[in-house]
């Protein structure tokens, strides 16, 4: 019964979150190199595991470069795709934020219909640097990421 109900509170949450607004003055990031001097660190992690799921499958987080432009692929450990998507990553204050529209996000299998319902417009995704891990948040869902060793 306590699963259902997190999901109910969790749906309620989403629905009245605000969407994250734009700030066009931001420093962006479209390159790995970019990124790196927007993070300020020669060499900021770009594979990352979840330490906080509940189920037993980390979800892992990769960051590379495609066509001109970021790519963020969420990968549900044991299950499949879950995201991903080409943007740009910018400064919001002391967090960074990938941007994707819904026309740059893709959802895979692993995404449940709450994950859809929340990023079928697209998404901010927060990117929170701590001393030794990353706080990854969008609508209705945080996790906490450690850099994946030899990444």
């Amino acid at each position: 019964m306590r699963r259902p109900l997190r999901f109910l509170t969790a749906a309620i949450a989403l629905l009245l979150a605000p969407d994250a607004q734009s700030d066009d003055s931001a420093q962006c990031a479209a390159s790995l190199h970019a990124l790196r001097q927007l993070a300020g660190e020669p060499t900021f992690p770009l594979r990352w595991e979840e330490t906080t799921m509940d189920d037993g499958h980390p979800m892992v987080v990769s960051i590379t470069e495609r066509n001109g432009a970021l790519m963020l692929t969420l990968v549900k450990s044991g299950e499949n795709l879950w995201a991903e998507g080409a943007g740009v990553i910018c400064r919001r204050g002391a967090d960074l934020e990938a941007r994707l529209s819904k026309d740059q996000l893709r959802l895979g299998p692993a995404a449940n219909w709450l994950t859809r319902l929340a990023l079928a417009d697209g998404c901010a995704i927060t990117l929170r640097r701590g001393s030794k891990h990353l706080r990854i948040a969008t609508r209705g869902w945080s996790g906490l990421f450690v850099p994946l060793v030899g990444d």
